[in-house]
């Protein structure tokens, strides 16, 4: 999602089933870096923000540990697709499907994400 205009009271909402549900401001997600939000069933979701303004949002738990560290990895590019590397073991997560690009068996939950 490319963002057109920046405003200091847009907030970030992932869909979450048929609602959207507000994470946090969009001025509290710094490119190239993610947050941790708490969802309202006790889950986490990391949500990131690239240089170029696009919003995507995984499950923050890394399925190699069970620790919930996504939110930490450090973000990047492969074949020009998003990922997040997990900090702990280094997997990369695609940003959009949420696929490991490492262990094709495992994947993530991902997110559809807006401003809103």
């Amino acid at each position: 999602m490319t963002l057109a205009v920046e405003t200091t009271q847009a907030t970030v909402q992932l869909r979450l089933g048929d609602e959207w549900f507000t994470v946090c401001g969009l001025g509290s997600l710094l490119p190239g870096r993610g947050v941790a939000a708490l969802l309202p069933d006790g889950r986490q979701a990391a949500v990131f923000r690239d240089r170029a303004g696009r919003l995507y949002a995984l499950d923050n738990r890394d399925p190699f540990t069970g620790a919930a560290v996504l939110s930490r990895g450090l973000t990047g590019t492969h074949r020009g697709r998003p990922f997040v590397a997990s900090p702990l073991l280094k997997q990369r997560f695609d940003l959009i499907s949420g696929q490991c690009l490492d262990d094709q068996t495992v994947r993530v939950t991902a997110y559809q994400v807006r401003v809103a």
